[in-house]
């Protein structure tokens, strides 16, 4: 099979670890199988350490994880890939090609916006159907965005290239990052700076939604993140053909013939330390899993949620930095609740990716973020992955989600008995504007809530990406990769540095390898 993508990515800029080809027996126990468990597992195979990955649930991939009903498939989590190079870069660590095992298809246009009353854009990559399209949307705006995406390039190139696959271990690090965050402004906020240079409120909703992606408010998180919109318009935005978890199950192929080890059902009760000695820090040995079993490593990356692994894998005397009130005190991203359905028919007028915006745009926010408040109104993600890839339903059929960002726990709502009632809000929604009728195709349907994210997926207060991407809890201020308590324990994935996304969670498997030592160095 082909891989599709626009453009190379940008290899030099990390280079590519040297592969050691006899492992000497260190062992690395990485907890959890998301693209970041399993991105940095392949690394220490490659590496020479001997690997294991433990993941609770049944099946590989953490919020990739794939659903499969009544002959649908739905991707539970990441429905885009961004920046094909990362994945590319593994197989080529493994003497494979991407393009070996799956196809990736550019998407046209990215994504289309339908607003409250009736209208709508398309969000493309071709610049000059991005120009016509804002002639047609918002014709006073054109010289705007063009400043806009000149701002956001600059982002890219300092937040992106320079900064992202760098680990922040020390406060040294992060002053050293300081010029390219004055150059970027990096104290606005994406909304501010949108606002700058775009004056329709529609259209600055368009250039500003994308921190919601990965758990952040565009009113609050950083300008650095204009960067997403560089991102896409260089590399473009792809599907994997077969679904998200065509990519988990290749990363997991990688693993096996590196001599990697999933185990699969098998959740981490704690993380077992060895105390601290004279002037040595406490030193991670290994896990004790939910049915009793030791696995004894020299090393221990965790790729759950940082705050669920502090407050409840490691024991409260390890922990002088990640106490329990430091990790109660952090600000954490929104939840999401999710209805995935399958018809019996098609609705070929929907795109791939369309985002249904609500009547409020900052006050919606201010309700899901700061008053974690579960409101009567949202703003709706709907997928419709069988526009570009039949194969996920039956011969006539269309697979769904749709997504609303909500509150997290610390709202109160009782989703034992809210969630049908949300449910039916939305389908209501869905009837009224762009899916007449559909409700009398449904076939299947399952529903995740935030309870779910707590439960299954074990993320502090439920919340869907960690703690929220502000400036106070970014690069040296997030979980560091490598652990600020513990000696010997690491951190990859959505909750440490960068964040979230699967660019994001690759790339902070690429800033773990800059911190792991050799197998030869551990004694």
């Amino acid at each position: 099979m082909k891989t599709v993508f626009h453009g190379q990515g940008p290899l030099a800029a990390s280079p590519v670890p040297t592969v050691n080809p006899a492992a000497p027996g260190k062992r690395a126990l990485v907890i959890g199988s998301g693209f970041g468990g399993l991105g940095a597992a392949i690394r220490l195979a490659c590496r020479g350490y001997d690997v294991t990955v433990v993941e609770k649930l049944d099946g590989p991939g953490g919020r990739a994880y794939v659903h499969r009903q009544d002959g649908f498939v739905f991707d539970a989590g990441p429905t885009i890939i961004t920046a094909p190079w990362f994945l590319e870069e593994l197989w080529t660590l493994c003497g494979r090609k991407l393009a070996d095992d799956l196809t990736l298809t550019p998407m046209a246009p990215f994504y289309r916006l339908r607003f409250s009353d009736g209208s709508h854009f398309d969000y493309h990559g071709d610049t000059e159907k991005m120009y016509a399209e804002i002639e047609r949307f918002a014709p006073g705006d054109l010289e705007g965005y063009k400043r806009f995406a000149k701002y956001a390039d600059l982002c890219y190139r300092l937040g992106f290239e320079e900064l992202g696959p760098v680990a922040f271990p020390k406060l040294s690090n992060m002053l050293a990052a300081a010029p390219q965050l004055i150059r970027m402004q990096g104290w606005r906020t994406i909304f501010g700076v949108v606002s700058q240079h775009i004056r329709d409120p529609k259209l600055r909703q368009v250039m500003s939604f994308h921190p919601l992606l990965i758990g952040g408010n565009p009113f609050s998180v950083t300008s650095v993140y204009a960067l997403v919109n560089s991102l896409e318009r260089r590399f473009g935005v792809h599907w994997a053909m077969g679904g998200t978890g065509v990519i988990v199950d290749g990363l997991v192929k990688l693993l096996e013939s590196k001599g990697g080890r999933l185990r699969l059902n098998a959740e981490v009760r704690k993380i077992d330390i060895e105390p601290a000695r004279g002037s040595s820090r406490p030193r991670a040995t290994g896990v004790t899993l939910a049915s009793g079993e030791k696995i004894a490593a020299d090393i221990v990356v965790s790729n759950a949620d940082s705050a669920w692994t502090y407050k409840y894998l490691v024991e409260p005397q390890h922990r002088r930095h990640w106490t329990d009130r430091r990790i109660d005190k952090g600000k954490y991203s929104m939840s999401l609740f999710v209805w995935y359905f399958g018809l019996n028919r098609r609705y070929d007028e929907l795109p791939h990716h369309m985002l249904l915006m609500g009547p409020r745009y900052k006050e919606l926010l201010r309700d899901i973020f700061l008053r974690h408040h579960l409101a009567d109104d949202f703003s709706l993600y709907l997928h419709r992955p069988t526009a570009t890839d039949p194969s996920l339903a039956p011969a006539g059929c269309d697979t769904f989600y749709v997504l609303s960002p909500v509150p997290h726990l610390d709202s109160g709502t009782d989703w034992s008995t809210m969630a049908e009632t949300y449910r039916q809000r939305i389908a209501a929604e869905l009837d009224r504007t762009v899916m007449p009728g559909f409700e009398k195709h449904i076939v299947t349907q399952l529903i995740t809530t935030p309870v779910d994210f707590r439960d299954r997926l074990l993320s502090l207060k439920g919340a869907a990406f960690g703690l929220e991407p502000l400036m106070t809890q970014s690069a040296w201020f997030r979980p560091h990769n490598t652990s600020e308590d513990i000696d010997r324990l690491f951190f990859v994935g959505a909750s440490t540095h960068p964040g979230a996304g699967v660019p994001g969670v690759l790339m902070s498997a690429q800033a773990l390898q800059t911190v792991i030592p050799e197998p030869s160095a551990l004694v």
